[in-house]
């Protein structure tokens, strides 16, 4: 039987003490018990969930806020947790039955890894919304697709030399998760127990294997998709931490995204940059032109936004798809979004795991049509018209889809040329067996589209960028390899007799 430290005692005995009307909200018997302890062994995790909203304010008091600045989207959340603070317990001893790695910790189920399940129980529509997004579906997009695995394999894979041929094994865990992983999520799963000496004893925990992680797709012990920390970090789950840019470019940052780079040389990033001191990145709803001037990643893809007049200019998502009518980057080529968050379903008319086909003709019936892009494009427009005239808006619009059509095309012609290498068997494609990510040729195609396209319909869909449309990454680059492709296929051509 384990001790318990006397300062424990002395803290749990003064729960029930009535409170003063100036005193802070209540924190639960359970959660004072954690506190007591992890004060002291980890004083950056408490000093952060001091500072956040979930250890200022009660559930029953963020559900009495009405219109828009409610943050909470829940109208029934159990009597147990609605009086008292978010802490410690309230998430992590949250619905043990459907958590595996559960453990007995000073007499309570405490499991490690927080869901977004639980994050549902006070934020179901956000949980829905965010379960129906392609970023949740990361992980299983990723690894259950044969083609992105083969292309994942010759970039993580540890090469060797086999009989004068190089060959690349199935990446190891540990390098996936520091590699793809990390961003797109891992599968988390318990393999045992450990038995730890601690400060106050001997304790049990459980294994995880694909821990610590907090990718946009992780599979989680509950079986629920995602991690809400990925955006809204632990522990303080700062709305004003998501809404900055900074939090973003943790995976979106190239060069195969180079949304970062490209937002930082914009216009917008300039003022963000320059003005940001005097933003207020943690109102809710978010006003346009009185608490910010100029876009973030989160106004154009998730907040609520208002005009001063208190009108609505888009509403809080956490689907985001709302708003995204193209998906222009990770593929051969930009094509209308997906129906389906989960892309493993998606086979284009030759079979292959793709939303187009290598001609570039788009698997359509898995994807939203015209109308659909057409709504869709109307919402990203309304959040541009706040500040922007609408021929400004029109003129941008019409820049960033030719982007798609020069891009495209550009693509096609560099896959047209690694298909007549395939032909003549300079390389190996895949209607012969082989790997389309497997030869130095190859590579060189997938260069092309991975990096340089996608740096030119980054800069176009964020209204500027300067270089990294031209010479950073941009048109020139994205010529020069085409160039190189050809020429690569001219010195192995024998010439006519």
């Amino acid at each position: 039987m384990r001790a318990t430290p006397i300062a424990l005692i002395l803290a749990t005995s003064l729960i029930g003490l009535p409170a003063a009307a100036d005193d802070p909200p209540p924190v639960s018997e359970a959660t004072e018990m954690c506190l007591m302890c992890h004060e002291s062994l980890h004083p950056g995790i408490v000093a952060g969930w001091r500072s956040s909203r979930h250890a200022a304010v009660t559930p029953a008091a963020a559900m009495a806020v009405e219109g828009l600045a409610r943050k909470v989207s829940s109208d029934d959340i159990p009597e147990n947790l609605a009086g008292v603070v978010v802490g410690c317990a309230e998430c992590h001893t949250l619905r043990p039955d459907d958590h595996d790695g559960v453990f007995d910790h000073n007499d309570y189920q405490v499991h490690s890894v927080v869901s977004p399940g639980d994050c549902a129980v006070c934020h179901t529509v956000e949980a829905q919304q965010y379960e129906g997004n392609i970023m949740s579906h990361a992980h299983g997009n990723l690894e259950g697709n044969a083609l992105y695995q083969d292309l994942e394999r010759h970039i993580l894979g540890a090469p060797a030399i086999d009989e004068g041929r190089l060959s690349f094994a199935a990446p190891d865990p540990a390098t996936e998760a520091v590699g793809c992983l990390y961003c797109h999520g891992t599968r988390l799963d318990v393999t045992g127990t450990e038995t730890r000496d601690t400060d106050f004893g001997e304790m049990d925990f459980p294994i995880i294997a694909g821990w610590p992680n907090q990718g946009v797709g992780r599979i989680n012990l509950d079986g629920t998709r995602g991690s809400c920390s990925a955006c809204h970090t632990r522990h303080t789950f700062s709305i004003e931490i998501a809404r900055k840019p900074y939090t973003c470019k943790e995976c979106h940052v190239g060069p195969d995204v180079p949304v970062y780079k490209v937002y930082s040389a914009s216009k917008h990033g300039n003022i963000y940059h320059s003005k940001k001191q005097e933003w207020d990145f943690s109102a809710v709803p978010w006003t346009v032109g009185r608490d910010f001037t100029a876009p973030t990643c989160a106004t154009c893809h998730v907040s609520l936004l208002v005009t001063p007049d208190g009108e609505t200019v888009a509403e809080r998502t956490h689907g985001m798809k709302g708003r995204i009518a193209w998906r222009i980057f990770g593929l051969v080529y930009s094509h209308a979004h997906p129906k389906d968050p989960d892309t493993t379903k998606i086979v284009n008319k030759d079979g292959m795991p793709l939303p187009t086909a290598l001609d570039g003709t788009p698997a359509s019936d898995f994807l939203i049509d015209a109308e659909e892009q057409k709504k869709r494009r109307a919402t990203m427009e309304a959040v541009c018209l706040s500040c922007h005239g609408r021929s400004w808006v029109r003129g941008h619009f019409e820049r960033y889809e030719k982007s798609h059509e020069t891009t495209n095309a550009a693509t096609r012609t560099a896959t047209a040329i690694l298909e007549e290498a395939w032909a003549r068997g300079y390389a190996q494609g895949p209607a012969d067996g082989g790997s389309p990510f497997d030869e130095a040729i190859e590579h060189r195609w997938a260069d092309i589209w991975l990096f340089y396209a996608n740096s030119i319909r980054f800069t176009a869909a964020m209204a500027g960028g300067g270089d990294y449309a031209v010479f950073a990454d941009g048109h020139y680059t994205h010529a020069k390899r085409i160039k190189e492709l050809q020429e690569w296929l001219e010195e192995r051509t024998p010439p006519d007799p």
